[in-house]
């Protein structure tokens, strides 16, 4: 499967799920940008039959490799990011999962009967990289007492296998030359920005600087009704020069530590009714 294939189902379903992020990826196109994504960053749990592992061989089977480890021990979870062997302009990709072991009782056997709800059949499907929440609807309740010991937890299992985020590459962008500009447009055209420890995460001398909005509220259907959560989000990534010249390709886990709470929006928003 090409490439461009790949992440165009990706963005397919991103982009139609979460309107606010194909609106902003059409503002910057209708003032003259092209718009070229940096990465994409996918959930997943510990599972041995849907691990970071299983999740990557949709990328690992095109030409695809591991290039950086990363740990997020507050959060518990480990991350991986894969780029392309041979083509430098490929989009990156960043899978994280949850290690569900260091969890309570209670969200290991929830999440354990989902999963065990699944057939071979299910996991060895080429397409599960990207088939959303494949276990079914979950009930309000779960969802709610899972959010209080894991937000990462609850959104992955309400949504499941799908880009929790594009990044759009602001080196190429002819318009915006810093970050702080790409901000301040996007905050001018009504949406609102991440800012748990500040806007911007990273600086020029650690070579990364990311941001991103926050993520989009949107009515989901649970076995018990509607109700109203975050979704995904869309992030904005600078990345700089090396003394050797070429470009800092990596991740800084302090920086996407900060970018996972895109959205925590409505655990905040909840705590203060």
């Amino acid at each position: 499967m090409e490439t461009e294939m790949i992440f165009e189902r990706f963005w397919h379903r991103y982009s139609n799920e979460k309107p606010n992020a194909k609106r902003i990826y059409d503002l910057l196109t209708a003032s003259g940008e092209r718009v070229v994504h940096d990465h994409i960053a996918l959930r997943t749990f510990d599972d041995p039959r849907m691990n970071i592992d299983v999740i990557a061989r949709v990328f690992t089977e095109n030409g695809y490799e591991a290039r950086g480890n990363y740990e997020f021990k507050a959060k518990k979870l480990r991350g991986m990011h894969f780029e392309h062997k041979s083509d430098p302009k490929a989009p990156k990709v960043f899978i994280s999962e949850l290690l569900t072991d260091q969890f309570s009782d209670y969200l290991k056997t929830t999440i354990s009967s989902y999963l065990n709800s699944l057939h071979d059949s299910d996991y060895a499907d080429p397409d599960l990289a990207s088939g959303g929440s494949v276990w079914g609807k979950i009930p309000f309740a779960t969802y709610n007492k899972l959010r209080k010991e894991s937000e990462y937890a609850e959104w992955l299992l309400v949504y499941g296998f799908r880009a929790n985020h594009f990044a759009v590459k602001v080196n190429e962008l002819k318009n915006f030359p810093t970050l702080q500009d790409v901000n301040e447009f996007i905050k001018g055209n009504g949406y609102l920005m991440t800012t748990v420890g500040g806007e911007i995460y990273g600086t020029p001398e650690e070579l990364l600087e990311q941001s991103a909005t926050m993520a989009e509220i949107q009515p989901v259907e649970f076995t018990d009704g509607v109700y109203e959560i975050p979704s995904c989000f869309y992030e904005f990534t600078l990345r700089y020069t090396r003394p050797d010249g070429t470009q800092y390709p990596g991740f800084i886990a302090a920086n996407a530590d900060k970018i996972f709470e895109s959205t925590n929006y409505y655990n905040k928003q909840a705590d203060m009714m």
